[in-house]
């Protein structure tokens, strides 16, 4: 007998029929073999299908395919656990893992092959009493689009048996509960959408085909559905115990519906699609997605009739519960036929009426959720189904919608604010003529109308620039999608230039009528959306250590093209998006909503239809537009309130709402969501989904997923930062588990290690360190030289290439440090047990021995993996204490005498970078004093230097310079190495204009000179020592970051690494929390002889993805980890709990940046030493076309004179020392930090005279201190 046939993924559960033999696996695969006839098999036979197609070359072609039919397959495949009344599977066939409250359990298939068992599996519930059971086949849109609902379980805490509290009255009664008056919707405790849950195999290929992530989805839920079965069966005994009812989880059937005989479509059905009526096509022709929906529609009709003939014979019984049968679908013309072909009531059995005459109802999935809200109002789900059609009105032409669109909200008759997308087969024949390119959309980091998408040109890649609402056309980051370039001349003339061009994108649009609808769509919300960018880019905040990368940098992409036959012309190619292949919507996304009151009245015209319910916008929104257009004029109304009060909206159920959410992430565009709980999520941040966009609706539609907390809050803004940046929270899986050591594990010598547990190594680190990635020696030798070691903890003795942890280890690529927490990319068993080199005990590592003079000379070098034994865990306090002991108290003091050797080879190592050109930099990084309960911070401290941290880092840069040499000769395309790229000289440009008006020359022509520049910058600005490191990290900050990428993939000459001045560069030191090093020990191990390289670090385009990934995540925690610094300052600066201002702070900043140009609001931008902030500070008290002002662009200077005289009376350049004043404000859904200019005294407020000023200031510091005190002494309380 042959087993069901699967789709053929190794994720997906197998499902197979108890009795099924091993040795028939195939039969159904060769057509010119008999299946092997077994007792149990009636029938079993072949449909042959055929099908015409329209080839590339325009002739017709025919394919015949054959498909085994069987009539034993049941009614379903369920899973459950091994041992818990699961299946007969033999020899683990058919058999799958899964984890069950932190444990893996063998799961098996279970068969329905009976409708008995199903009937039993529907009423698996003890509190039924007679009411009715559902069982919903889904369709495949239900697949792709309503995870979120399928995936919903209502959790124990929440069935609260209440219901005759609720129905009683004063007199006792209750109409609706009456014996005399039957409630037609009896009240229910719904779990879920449905008793049971159908997964036709169908709809699971189709679901794979189109999205493997909303697959993977699918088949992880239908996993777990085991364990549901199992937690039910607990509950059931316990509550049968104590007198009650089971419960009921979720339960998923998949139905081999493609092989079942009773499912299928036999020849001589026609097909009735709309699309066949509007093209023409002969009845009887179909298309796949026909016989698709036809066949799901038959699996649903299967058990209807199933069920109510099963019904129809058991008319007794204590368990005679009604059952419903749904056919869950968004196809409305789906649902249509599925009403037309069940029976005419005259052929329908007499007794059918209890049904309404149907073996199964088909509804969209808003329908099915809403009778489910009215039979249970407790039920919260409808804010979790997706939608498809902006707003409330007429119903949408069904053929405009097709097959993934929702059935409940169109749209009908609004205008189209984008371009329509061409159609599959138009882009389909563009690509390969080249009209059309391929590639990936990405958004600018700072907005979601801006970005470029990569294609290949010969050789290349290429970035294309996307600009302007009309361009994007409805694409968001990470879509798949078709563009088309625009003519040469509509390209931008350079890289960081002014040439940038508009943003409407060109005018690339087809006709007039396109380019005027295009500059439509950009009017008041773009100018809002990048008034809201402004100010977000403005706020103060923590400073940023380096520039974004470059696509150059980043990923080897080109932005200029040449445009002439020399060469010398180049330009960045734009272009506009005319079709998504595929959509990037299955992330969640992070923000808030934002509503706002409506205070103006309802229009007063009598013509406007009662249904239709939009919201009136308010006055306050037309007046902010008004006097936007005004020069001169501050707004003060939010732009996120004016966007809300234009698409908010009640819709005509009188339940739902729509309203806007804003994400966090800049790239994503707002959201309309539709919602049942307005008031409950303001204040909140939320999770929410996108659903589709379509070409009448300014913004994507979405739904809610899932509330994180309240907005501001410390657990929860944690949360949302982890969530925005994608970084892997979730707690290592029990596979992953599986592959530590046991708990028993000891390190002992192993053969093909070096016991160099003799020597006398030693680690240096922050206190408090619990990962200790290094340790270090220096002994001497008896010829005189010294022996260095650098020996690094072997993370590849615990983590093996290609096991769950190794993979695991991979996706993550870093630890991520927050100011309040650590998440580890390996599990803490090994990253602060086995593999940490803490003190007096034995550890495994990867040693480097360098055999050197006393003046630093490097005589040879090795490579041994080996067992040590640290004498001491030293932090760099101690460390410094041992450099800076005397000589004369060092004799006989081990420790003492290695740390001072290895500071003066150290002193020696950096003296040889610093005049090879390696660059000495700097960083506005600060830290945090936490208090030991709440965790909040108490002060802030800047980081204190020794020379022990120089110490470490150069023998940690020399370790990963020599290992990069090794690898690379013996792996010269294969090799894991950091590159720094050069800075491009227009990235300095500003700075060098602002330190020439200090008469400071910079010179970066190579990093010898910058460094040069920066040293004499010093004996410049020697009266005030911070200037100098100022220029560090502007410096800094003028430059990419460096990246991991492959050697195969840049020349020689592209491997430099700027910063360090070295030529090849890698990383090695840390495997601990960077699995660049975990890769770059399995190159060493292998280039020394002592383990084979694993076989995916031989594939150039693995290590490809594998650098893109771990640049990516490295990025993502930088980022994470500084915004953690920011929330904290938040924090910090609000001073409390209560109210605002509590934690005023008065410090000394520098300008960084001064807004000179003409009709810009007079501002300037701040870094503040003590606590690391940048921020940009408004005078607010100086009109933006108030005469006395004075813009000084070429000296980056602003100044206010007096009107009689015209003497400058005050003014700010760059550089300039200035006090500021540093505050939180806190608004409805957000907390922000504000910086406010005290000194000079003028520009603060130029219409108060000094007297005045003096007396505000004086005024204003003793209110925020007494606030502040008086919050201390109610805390302290």
């Amino acid at each position: 007998m042959t087993p069901i046939p699967t789709p053929p993924d190794d994720e997906m559960m197998a499902v197979h029929h108890p009795d099924d033999h091993d040795d028939d696996r195939d039969c159904h695969d060769d057509h010119d073999r008999s299946p092997v006839p077994t007792p149990v098999l009636t029938s079993l036979h072949t449909l042959p299908t055929r099908r015409y197609h329209l080839t590339r070359r325009g002739k017709i072609a025919q394919s015949t395919t054959e498909r085994y039919l069987r009539d034993d397959l049941g009614f379903g495949t369920v899973l459950v656990p091994d041992g818990n009344g699961g299946g007969r599977g033999r020899g683990g066939r058919g058999r799958t893992d899964a984890t069950i409250a932190g444990k893996i359990v063998r799961l098996v298939p279970r068969t329905l092959g009976e409708v008995s068992s199903l009937w039993e599996l529907l009423t698996r519930r003890d509190d039924d009493d007679g009411g009715t059971v559902r069982l919903a086949v889904v369709d495949t849109n239900i697949l792709l689009h309503h995870m979120d609902v399928l995936e919903y379980l209502r959790d124990d805490d929440d069935d609260d048996d209440d219901d005759n509290d609720e129905n009683e009255n004063e007199n006792g009664n209750d109409d609706a509960t009456s014996p005399s008056k039957p409630n037609p919707h009896p009240r229910r405790r719904h779990r879920s959408i449905a008793d049971a849950i159908v997964v036709p195999q169908t709809a699971l290929e189709e679901c794979r085909h189109r999205s493997l992530v909303m697959y993977r989805r699918i088949v992880d839920l239908i996993r777990s559905s085991g364990d549901d079965a199992t937690r039910a069966d607990d509950k059931g005994r316990k509550q049968k115990k104590n007198g009650g009812g089971s419960g009921s989880e979720r339960c998923f059937i998949v139905f081999a519906d493609v092989h079942h005989v009773d499912t299928q479509i036999f020849h001589g059905w026609k097909g009735e699609s709309k699309a066949d009526e509007e093209e023409g096509v002969e009845d009887g022709t179909t298309t796949i997605n026909d016989e698709n929906d036809a066949r799901l529609r038959n699996v649903a009709r299967f058990y209807g009739e199933a069920l109510y003939d099963y019904r129809r014979r058991r008319r007794t019984g204590a368990r005679n519960a009604n059952a419903e049968v749904v056919f869950l679908t968004d196809d409305a013309q789906s649902r249509r036929l599925a009403s037309s072909e069940q029976p005419p009531p005259d052929e329908r059995p007499g007794d059918a009426a209890d049904r309404g005459g149907l073996y199964y109802r088909a509804r969209s999935m808003r329908d099915h959720v809403s009778l489910l809200q009215k039979e249970d109002p407790s039920l919260t789900l409808l804010d979790l189904v997706a939608q498809f059609h902006s707003a409330p009105g007429p119903p949408m032409s069904e053929g405009i919608r097709g097959k993934d669109g929702g059935g409940d909200d169109d749209s009908g008759g609004r205008a189209a604010c984008y371009p329509p997308h061409l159609s599959s087969q138009t882009l389909s024949r563009g690509l390969q003529t080249n009209r059309y390119y391929q590639g990936i959309y990405r958004s600018d980091r700072d907005s979601h109308t801006e970005g470029y998408v990569t294609i290949r040109r010969g050789e290349d890649r290429v970035a294309v620039v996307i600009r302007g609402k009309a361009d994007v056309n409805r694409a968001v980051d990470g879509d798949i999608v078709a563009i088309e370039l625009h003519s040469v001349d509509l390209w931008l003339g350079g890289a960081r230039n002014g040439g940038d061009g508009s943003d409407s994108g060109g005018g690339g649009g087809d006709g007039d009528e396109e380019k005027e609808r295009g500059s439509q769509s950009q009017t008041a919300d773009d100018r809002n959306e990048g008034r809201d960018r402004h100010t977000k880019k403005d706020d103060a905040g923590i400073a940023a250590d380096t520039a974004e990368p470059s696509l150059r940098d980043a990923e080897n992409i080109a932005e200029e093209v040449a445009v002439d036959d020399e060469g010398e012309e180049l330009r960045r190619p734009t272009a506009k998006i005319v079709g998504i292949i595929r959509r990037n919507f299955h992330k969640n996304y992070c923000g808030s909503i934002c509503t706002i009151a409506v205070s103006a009245a309802a229009p007063e015209e009598d013509d406007i239809a009662p249904s239709e319910t939009e919201l009136a916008r308010p006055a306050a929104a037309a007046a902010f537009e008004s006097e936007s257009k005004m020069e001169g004029e501050r707004t003060t109304m939010h732009p996120h309130d004016v966007i809300a009060a234009k698409h908010e909206r009640e819709h005509p159920d009188g339940v739902t709402s729509t309203v806007v959410f804003f994400p966090i992430d800049n790239r994503i565009p707002p959201i309309l969501l539709r919602t049942t709980q307005r008031d409950r999520l303001i204040g909140m941040r939320i999770l929410v989904s996108m659903d589709s966009w379509p070409a009448e609706s300014e913004y994507p539609l979405g739904h809610y997923v899932k509330t994180l907390g309240v907005t501001g809050t410390k657990e929860t803004e944690t949360q949302v930062l982890l969530q925005e940046f994608r970084i892997p929270c979730e707690p290592f899986p029990a596979k992953v588990l599986a592959c530590l050591p046991p708990a028993d594990y000891k390190i002992e010598l192993e053969p093909g290690r070096t016991d160099l547990r003799h020597l006398p190594v030693l680690s240096i680190d922050p206190p408090g360190c619990k990962d200790i990635d290094d340790a270090l020696h220096c002994i001497e030798l008896p010829n005189g030289n010294w022996q260095v070691g650098v020996h690094i903890a072997d993370v590849t003795h615990y983590v093996e290439a290609g096991t769950a942890i190794d993979l695991e280890a991979a996706n993550r690529s870093t630890s991520t440090y927050l100011v309040n927490k650590r998440l580890d990319m390996l599990p803490s068993l090994l990253t602060t047990d086995l593999c940490s080199l803490k003190g007096n005990v034995d550890r495994f590592a990867f040693s480097v021995l360098w055999e050197v003079t006393p003046e630093a000379e490097i005589v040879n070098v090795d490579f041994k993996k080996s067992i040590i034994h640290s004498i001491a865990a030293l932090t760099y306090q101690q460390a410094q204490a041992l450099i800076d002991k005397p000589e004369k108290d060092c004799k006989g003091d081990i420790q003492a005498g290695a740390v001072k050797r290895l500071a003066k080879l150290a002193r020696k190592f950096r003296s040889r970078r610093i005049n090879a050109g390696a660059l000495t930099l700097a960083s506005p990084e600060v830290k945090f004093v936490l208090d030991s309960e709440s965790l909040n911070p108490t002060d802030v401290q800047a980081y204190t230097l020794y020379e022990a941290n120089a110490l470490v880092e150069e023998f940690m840069l020399l370790a990963n310079v020599t290992v990069a040499k090794k690898i690379l000769r013996h792996y010269p395309t294969l090799s894991i190495l950091r590159r720094h790229p050069a800075p491009n000289r227009s990235m300095f440009d500003g700075l060098i204009q602002k330190a020439k008006t200090r008469g400071i020359s910079i010179c970066i022509d190579d990093s010898k000179k910058l460094a040069d520049s920066l040293d004499a910058a010093a004996e410049i600005t020697s009266d005030d020592p911070y200037l100098n490191q100022l220029l560090r990290i502007l410096s800094t900050r003028c430059m990419s970051p460096a990246q991991y990428f492959c050697s195969g993939e840049y020349q020689a000459k592209d491997w430099h690494h700027y910063g360090l001045a070295a030529p090849v560069y890698t990383h090695f030191t840390s495997p601990i929390r960077r699995y660049a090093d975990v890769c770059v020990h399995r190159l060493l191990a292998a280039a020394i002889g002592v383990a084979p390289l694993p076989v995916f670090l031989s594939s150039k385009s693995y290590l490809h993805d594998l650098a893109a990934n771990m640049n990516r995540r490295h990025r993502a925690a930088q980022l994470a980890g500084r915004a953690s610094v920011q929330l904290h300052t938040l924090i910090f600066f609000a001073g409390g709990d209560e109210g605002e201002g509590g934690g005023v702070k008065e410090e000394d900043a520098y300008v960084l940046d001064v807004e000179t140009a003409s009709m810009s609001e007079p501002s300037f931008t701040v870094m503040v030493p003590r606590y690391g902030i940048e921020g940009r500070v408004r005078l607010t008290k100086i009109a933006i076309n108030d005469e006395c002002l004075v813009r000084d662009p070429e000296n980056h200077r602003l100044g206010y004179k007096d009107a009689a005289t015209g003497k400058i009376m005050a003014s700010v350049s760059v550089f300039d020392r200035v006090r500021v004043r540093i505050w939180v404000r806190s608004t409805r859904d957000r907390k922000e930090l504000v910086v406010d200019l005290l000194e000079p005294k003028i520009l603060a407020n130029p219409h108060v005279k000094d007297d005045d000023v003096d007396t505000e200031m004086g005024a204003s510091t003793v209110t925020s201190s007494g606030k502040k005190k008086k919050k201390k002494q109610r805390i302290s309380k």
